[in-house]
């Protein structure tokens, strides 16, 4: 064998970086990014790609353009437009939510989400998530034999406590979950003609149901200490209050942003205890580690793994003159298991301090229930671990099948 036949592991991940292309990655990568994060890292950490965007994985660059707003913009009517088409339902709900909006529309709108999810109301949705937590645990307990612990637990979580923050009637939530997969699923870097499909005509009935939630709420407010509903309604007086259709698509918003990143971050967290026995292990023997074992689960298996930018003027991030009207792919997970942040990244360290993650992004558009996220974790991992500490997963556990919502479409287990 000649020297040109041979070629050295850091020549395979060079040659695996460079070429990378997430409109169409190699298929192990949906099941396993890590190692492909390590080599962009390593070998590509700013990568143009075919179609002029740009891909960004160091946690330092994620942290500046998390900073800038004026450099770097949250709106996406210019990406959405062609994706969705102007004017369809997925277009109206991903230009006019939170998540993607600028000042002064994305400032009028995080006031009034953030005095709605205030920690006094966060604590006084503690007690019903405790319960909603129990309640799940001894249904599955009664049931005997095997569950799913995404379908019959982490899933069900998110949804009946956004469903209490809303005040939806309790007969109404069943539509939630399949309407939030939908809509999100339409935001993959490839999609498919069926999901475009599934999330226009989710956000659809989605928009009637609340239309009609709004107008009984209205006609009967509930209470502004406890009905979030009722809270964004007012706003926050006359000049601060919500368009219509700003209600509905940030209520849509709140489901959304609350739904499948807490269910990934259970069902994962719950993996990883399985999965990482001595690590399980630390946590039973103190169960006040259970607050910076979720933040470790957020780095290690970011339940989002993938945010965006546009550029507003010419920038330069690692060596590379980006133009104006780019798109960046903000690679999070990756930037969770930048060796330049985090001591042996690729580890599981459920005492991890400090652990600067950017599982929720930052700067002012960190995300906005970050708070109510981590409860859900701390009491949702906790009270499991405590009351099935040796629960086994069982064959059949199925990835969500997803590049920017990592986490489980089944999670089968037997709970003693």
């Amino acid at each position: 064998m000649t020297r040109n036949d041979q070629s050295e592991p850091g020549d395979n991940m060079r040659q695996m970086a460079q070429e990378f292309i997430l409109a169409t990655p190699p298929a192990e990568f949906v099941a396993d990014p890590f190692a492909m994060y390590d080599a962009l890292l390593a070998h590509a950490p700013v990568l143009r790609q075919p179609d002029g965007s740009v891909i960004i994985c160091r946690h330092a660059d994620l942290d500046r353009i998390y900073r800038d707003t004026t450099l770097f913009s949250s709106d996406k009517k210019a990406l959405f437009g062609p994706v969705f088409g102007v004017g369809t339902p997925l277009y109206e709900h991903h230009t006019t939510s939170l998540v993607f909006s600028d000042p002064p529309l994305h400032t009028r709108v995080r006031k009034i989400m953030t005095s709605a999810l205030s920690p006094r109301t966060l604590a006084r949705m503690e007690p019903g998530l405790i319960a909603t937590v129990d309640h799940l645990m001894d249904t599955m307990q009664a049931r005997g034999g095997a569950v799913d612990l995404i379908e019959d637990f982490a899933s069900s979580i998110p949804i009946q406590i956004i469903g209490n923050l809303l005040d939806v009637p309790m007969d109404e939530r069943g539509p939630l979950r399949d309407w939030s997969l939908s809509i999100l699923g339409a935001l993959e870097p490839k999609l498919t003609p069926a999901q475009l499909a599934k999330g226009q005509a989710a956000v659809t009935a989605f928009k009637e149901y609340l239309s009609d939630l709004i107008a009984r709420r209205r006609a009967n407010p509930g209470d502004m200490e406890t009905d979030v509903l009722t809270r964004l309604i007012r706003g926050e007086g006359a000049d601060q209050q919500l368009s219509e259709i700003e209600l509905i698509q940030n209520c849509i918003f709140i489901l959304n942003a609350g739904h499948e990143t807490t269910t990934n971050l259970i069902g994962n967290g719950l993996a990883l205890m399985h999965d990482y026995p001595d690590q399980k292990a630390r946590l039973l023997a103190d169960p006040d580690l259970i607050a910076p074992a979720v933040e470790e689960f957020l780095r290690f298996r970011s339940p989002n793994q993938l945010g965006n930018r546009e550029t507003t003027a010419e920038v330069e991030i690692g060596g590379l003159r980006i133009a104006p009207g780019t798109n960046l792919h903000l690679f999070m997970g990756a930037a969770n298991r930048d060796p330049a942040v985090f001591d042996a990244p690729g580890t599981l360290d459920i005492t991890r301090k400090p652990n600067r993650h950017v599982a929720f992004a930052g700067g002012p558009h960190i995300c906005v229930g970050l708070t109510l996220a981590r409860m859900e974790g701390r009491i949702a991992i906790g009270r499991f671990l405590h009351r099935f500490p040796d629960f086994q997963l069982l064959k059949g556990r199925r990835s969500g099948g997803r590049m920017r919502f990592r986490g489980y479409a089944a999670l089968p287990a037997q709970l003693s």
